[in-house]
């Protein structure tokens, strides 16, 4: 650490031009970095050099950076999001890394997700699986004329655990089959615990199984990866919930109900 508090690093990040472009890793050198600055903010920095040097910089996703979004994400030293538990790429501060480290950046891998430019990948697919079902035609009005349906307080909290998912698209990047069990189970089970999802339960996950199945998501083996690399500790239950949502749709549907 320097007198004035601030790192320098070496970066190693994936550079890639395109989606038809071959990519490779480039290594840059950056000083002056404060503990205090997110992991966003260093690449922010970083851009302001290359461009201060007439170079590319490195395209990258981000929108609110305050861990609510789900558009930031990459794989930092091997570990989705990097090396904080429950946390956003963008919620990474920068006082988890020390002076003199090498930190590598690469974006999502999987072949559901490729890579438009650099660090940024194409999570669309993500996108088409929430419109293949992920939603009640139920009307439920207003907060007030929702809250009118009893709930029990159970099967409030596990709808909540299951609508913290933010479609970062990181279950699948930490899946060493590339898996989107946990994202589409947590949209499933979300709707399945509430009586205004109970309608279209049956439809909604053959439709949203089906669906990600047909984007070339890898299946699941149970690593439990994804649960682990959730920024949102999504509980790995709502997989169970998913199969048995589905598993009773396929037998309906052959008894024709």
């Amino acid at each position: 650490m320097s007198a004035d508090n601030t790192m320098k690093l070496k970066l190693k990040i994936w550079r890639q031009k395109n989606a038809n472009a071959s990519g490779a890793i480039e290594d840059y050198q950056l000083d002056g970095v404060s503990p205090d600055m997110s992991f966003l903010e260093m690449l922010d920095i970083l851009n302001e050099q290359l461009i201060g040097e007439g170079r590319e910089p490195v395209a990258f996703d981000h929108d609110c950076r305050e861990g609510v979004c789900g558009s930031c994400g990459s794989v930092v030293n091997g570990q989705v999001h990097g090396p904080d538990e429950e946390t956003t790429l963008c919620q990474l501060h920068m006082r988890r890394f020390h002076d003199g480290d090498t930190i590598q950046i690469e974006p999502w891998r999987s072949r559901a997700f490729p890579v438009i430019k650099d660090l940024i990948v194409d999570r669309t697919a993500f996108d088409r699986i929430q419109q293949a079902g992920g939603y009640v035609s139920v009307g439920t009005g207003s907060a007030p004329d929702a809250n009118a349906i009893p709930i029990p307080n159970r099967d409030a909290e596990k709808a909540f655990d299951f609508a913290e998912c933010i479609g970062c698209g990181g279950c699948v990047a930490a899946c060493p089959n590339g898996a989107a069990m946990l994202f589409t189970a947590a949209k499933v089970a979300q709707l399945a615990t509430l009586p205004q999802g109970k309608l279209e339960r049956s439809a909604r996950a053959l439709a949203m199984v089906e669906k990600m199945d047909s984007e070339g998501f890898g299946a699941c083996t149970n690593h439990y990866e994804c649960s682990a690399a959730c920024p949102k500790g999504v509980p790995i239950e709502a997989i169970a919930v998913m199969n048995r949502e589905y598993l009773r749709a396929t037998f309906l549907s052959q008894e024709g109900v």
